[in-house]
């Protein structure tokens, strides 16, 4: 086996890789006893069935031939520890027996799946719209059929089972653009700028699409927050785009360091063309909110620095701390005047996060702004190929900018469920990170905002050895120790990044209060029997 191959394959199944010393090298060092334990892992993957195929079919589309960056591309959200997740669900609805009853699968911000309850008013304008026949139903108020009846007007034919235009229904993007100016206090926006997508990370993904290209010799590279939404760093190498990393300060809440973007960004020129810089506001996984003069900080490096901005906005509902407040990376850059104001930027919104939950439905937008003209015309040029956004998506995202008005039928009930769920989330974020920090070992930053915790945890010396003699990376060793013995699946830091010699985990506040109270004594139960037997 070439190592190539040996390589993709540890990489596919999740196995543990050493990195080199510089933060910026791609290239990764194959642990000696990986190899041996490529065969354990097939079973997780379902990758035997690929080894018996019958060898009178010679396949044309192999590891060998395969595009090399799908195999470096890696999803810790969705990794091992999902699969093997998944498997012992199965194995609970088999009867087998286990010391707990469920799996708690706090390794993604999926609202609805934890027991969130979907807007009312969201789902009402969705069953109008999808069955237009309940248009006549007396049941329904006036403004939900208001509503669908204009985004049926945009649609062809009346049918939100048509195409639409590429950028999305004009109507909606219209709603978009107003619901922008509310928010930012009446600073304009041109519909035009408005790019509906099939959820944040569609759009993300079609403007980092733009940035790929060899400059003077070297590979592009975009700067991201460590930790991360590993929506980045898979997408940055599917791209074949150079990662850069900039480290958060976790003794300051997770804040963002200006000298540390500088270092960072001094470093990677060595190698590649830094062309962005992506920031997650509120943060992922960190949970923090960047304050008005930090944004500032920002704005006047990636000014200096010649970068394109990716404001990363889809948690701005998602503000829990008292006197912590989310400011769009737009108003602030706006506000400065020239010739910051001038500068280009792209921020993203969803329906997944905030008070909606929405993941599935896949609706969300870009607005990008002082884009160069040839340069928006290939862009929009690019999403065309794809079509139109799913149409339930974009109906969905005209709910969120254009939701009820106070003195209509549906207002009462809408901001009722609204605040409902916002006030949950605030009492969750709190009962998380106070847990966390009970418990010996662990120190959590409080949970500003978005869905997760990150915390800390000081692993004894000898969990650490018995994870290298398993060939795993001590946070994983841990979380797949917690999954196994409480159901409870998380994510380990080094699926985010992390500073080297420290481990995290994140986990979401989504569980619901009486099962996040289940999940966190579980945790404290497994931590306190896992110290006692490695320490």
């Amino acid at each position: 086996m070439t190592t190539t191959r040996l390589l993709s394959q540890i990489i596919s199944r999740g196995l543990p890789v050493r990195r080199s010393s510089s933060r910026l090298a791609s290239v990764r060092r194959i642990e000696p006893e990986a190899a041996v334990r490529l065969r354990s892992h097939d079973k997780v993957l379902g990758l035997r069935a690929n080894r018996k195929m019958s060898s009178a079919v010679s396949p044309c589309l192999t590891l060998d031939n395969l595009n090399p960056q799908i195999k470096v591309m890696e999803y810790a959200v969705r990794g091992p520890l999902v699969i093997r997740a998944g498997e012992i669900e199965k194995e609970l609805e088999k009867g087998v027996k286990k010391p707990f009853p469920e799996v708690i699968k706090a390794n993604i911000g999926d609202c609805h799946a934890m027991g969130q309850v979907p807007i009312t008013f969201i789902r009402q304008v969705l069953a109008l719209v999808s069955y237009p026949e309940l248009l006549n139903d007396p049941k329904f108020p006036s403004d939900i059929k208001e509503r669908a009846r204009t985004i049926l007007t945009g649609c062809r034919g009346g049918s939100v089972g048509s195409y639409t235009d590429s950028p999305g229904i004009e109507i909606i993007r219209k709603h978009v653009a107003q619901y922008i100016e509310r928010r930012d206090g009446g600073i304009p926006c041109d519909w035009q700028n408005i790019i509906l997508s099939a959820g944040a990370s569609d759009a993300i993904k079609n403007v980092l699409k733009l940035l790929i290209c060899n400059v003077s010799g070297k590979k592009p590279g975009v700067m991201i927050p460590i930790p991360q939404y590993p929506l980045y760093s898979a997408s940055l190498a599917e791209f074949n785009i150079d990662q850069i990393g900039y480290y958060l300060d976790e003794s300051k809440d997770w804040g963002l360091d200006v000298s540390e973007l500088q270092r960072s960004i001094d470093e990677a020129k060595k190698v590649s063309y830094p062309r962005a810089l992506v920031v997650i506001n509120p943060g992922n996984p960190t949970g923090q909110v960047l304050s008005r003069e930090n944004i500032e900080e920002i704005i006047k490096f990636a000014y200096k620095e010649k970068l394109f901005l990716f404001a990363d906005e889809v948690y701005q509902d998602n503000i829990y701390a008292p006197g912590s407040k989310f400011y769009s990376f737009k108003k602030v850059l706006i506000e400065m005047g020239k010739p910051y104001s001038d500068m280009e930027l792209a921020s993203f919104m969803s329906c997944s996060k905030g008070y909606m939950g929405e993941c599935g439905l896949r609706g969300g937008y870009a607005e990008v702004i002082n884009m160069c003209p040839q340069v928006k015309a290939m862009y929009l040029k690019a999403i065309s190929a794809m079509l139109c956004p799913t149409v339930l998506g974009q109906a969905t995202l005209d709910c969120i900018v254009n939701p009820p008005h106070e003195g209509e039928p549906s207002y009462e009930q809408y901001i009722a469920e609204k605040k409902a769920v916002l006030e949950s989330l605030r009492l969750r974020a709190t009962m998380v990170a106070d847990t966390f920090n009970s418990f010996e070992g662990f120190s959590c930053n409080p949970v500003q905002g978005a869905m997760y915790a990150f915390p800390q945890i000081k692993l004894p010396t000898k969990a650490i050895e018995e994870a290298k003699k398993q060939n795993k990376a001590a946070d994983v060793f841990y979380a797949f120790e917690l999954l196994e013995n409480t159901g409870i699946c998380i994510v380990p830091g080094t699926g985010f990044g992390q500073k080297p010699g420290t481990y995290h985990f994140r986990t979401t506040i989504l569980p619901q209060p009486e099962k996040l109270k289940v999940m966190l004594d579980r945790f404290k139960e497994f931590h306190e029997q896992f110290l006692k037997k490695y320490s």
